[in-house]
């Protein structure tokens, strides 16, 4: 195959890599974009393999038998995996793509002569500044990514883990890590490499446990963006355009997105990208004082949604646990029928991972034009006779904005108490993720209606 044939394959490849980054914009055309993502991967992987040439029967057996098992354990995976697991999954996955890119950054150093890059002792120093950079940021990556998978499944506390002068010893780590990436540069020998793992391994910890569990959503988008640039360093070390492309539009729409999400939660960008943010203040609130609140039934809630003229629904984590997307579009459909305005309110963070709520509704098949983010819509609330909360808590507490001391102030939230009724559904009033309590909860306006959100949205929905 010709350098001109392969180079015009790469570019189609990351044409469509493009376009599907596009049609991901939007529920509306995701699934498209989801097609063309993969017909993009399908040509780089065929190419890939076009130009590796002749091979003997044995290496063709390894790789086919190796893509066979990998397609076959992401398919089970896919199709078995809940939606509520999803964040956990796409954390899982990145860590994946950061090991893949510490073993080829090792195979690239062990067997040079294989990858067109010189021979074991006569690396081209650019390379070699390529393969380390790829392999740090890879098992930075891998590691961090165990650890965000630890949390959002609950194997591990979401709580923030603070070590002490934990940023001295990241800085301390990071300086040892760029030493080391020099003396390999310098000495090209294996020591220095494996160190340059160890060390970034453990970078990958180190950054991750100190964030809390209300931040993960942006730790998912940054692990996201660092996945792509292990994969892009690695790409320049083989030499693979295909690979530059694909983790270069990773790493920058990676973060593109973490750059969003800090804005939607007031969080600094730079604190982020270095893993200095989340947990500086605590805010449990375990043995804070009962207060009284309003309790009311499905019955209770169904007459006061019949009777509005506009109501609007903010989804949340526990609409998600308990799968209750279908109750929900039930509900609406009938309140829809009985001349109530309906309309979805989604905050950026809401969920587990950047999009969560508008996936879930979509797979409910909840119209599109009834969904709208925090700042199309949170204009809205004076003028709304019922707010349906249905398991959200931190991205509707306004000691974001009234309480200094809060680990939340200063992030943008849906005023949902500005409404004239707000409708509570919980399991009950524990604290959020952020582990704070919400003054909603005890406010004249607001009716809890404790309970499983699908269970709860059903019975509201028979009483319609």
């Amino acid at each position: 195959m010709s350098a001109e044939l392969v180079g015009l394959l790469y570019l189609t490849a990351g044409a469509l890599f493009v376009l599907a980054l596009r049609g991901l914009s939007s529920p509306e055309t995701s699934r498209r974009g989801n097609y063309l993502g993969m017909t993009g991967m399908a040509i780089a992987v065929l190419t890939t393999l076009a130009v590796a040439g002749p091979q003997s029967p044995v290496t063709w057996a390894m790789i086919m038998g190796g893509i066979a098992i990998g397609g076959g354990i992401g398919a089970v995976i896919a199709r078995r995996i809940p939606m509520t697991a999803m964040p956990e999954l796409v954390a899982g996955f990145h860590s994946l793509v950061g090991l893949a890119a510490v073993l080829v950054a090792a195979a690239a150093f062990y067997a040079p002569e294989a990858f067109g890059i010189g021979t074991r002792g006569s690396i081209r120093t650019a390379t070699l500044i390529e393969m380390s950079l790829g392999a740090a940021i890879g098992a930075i990556t891998f590691t961090g990514s165990i650890i965000a998978f630890l949390k959002l499944s609950g194997r591990m506390s979401g709580k923030p883990i603070l070590l002490p002068a934990r940023h001295l010893l990241n800085i301390a780590l990071a300086i040892t890590l760029v030493v080391c990436i020099v003396l390999f540069c310098q000495e090209q020998s294996g020591i220095f490499f494996w160190a340059i793992a160890t060390l970034a391994f453990l970078l990958g910890v180190l950054i991750i446990i100190p964030i809390g569990g209300a931040d993960m959503p942006v730790v998912i988008s940054m692990l996201n963006s660092y996945s792509g640039w292990a994969a892009a360093g690695i790409g320049f070390t083989l030499g693979n355009i295909a690979l530059i492309i694909t983790g270069a539009l990773v790493g920058s729409s990676g973060a593109i997105l973490s750059y969003i999400m800090c804005k939607g939660m007031n969080r600094s960008f730079i604190s982020v990208i270095l893993g200095g943010f989340g947990g500086e203040v605590a805010g449990p609130g375990d043995g804070a004082e009962q207060k009284p609140v309003k309790l009311g039934s499905a019955e209770d809630a169904a007459f006061l949604m019949k009777n509005a003229g506009r109501v609007i629904i903010v989804p949340g984590y526990g609409m998600a646990v308990a799968q209750a997307q279908h109750a929900l579009r039930e509900m609406a459909d009938g309140l829809k029928k009985a001349g109530v305005e309906v309309k979805y309110a989604i905050h950026p963070v809401a969920g587990r991972m950047p999009g969560h709520m508008n996936v879930l509704l979509a797979e409910a098949n909840v119209p599109y034009d009834e969904v709208f983010e925090l700042e199309d819509i949170n204009s809205e609330f004076p003028q709304t006779d019922v707010v349906y909360v249905i398991g959200a808590n931190d991205v509707v507490n306004p000691a974001a904005e009234d309480d200094p001391s809060s680990p939340i102030y200063g992030m943008p939230v849906l005023e949902v108490w500005k409404s004239a009724t707000v409708l509570f559904n919980k399991r009950s009033l524990a604290s959020g993720y952020a582990g704070i309590d919400n003054a909603v909860f005890y406010r004249d306006n607001t009716m809890m209606v404790l309970g499983d959100a699908k269970k709860m949205t059903e019975e509201i929905a028979k009483a319609l």
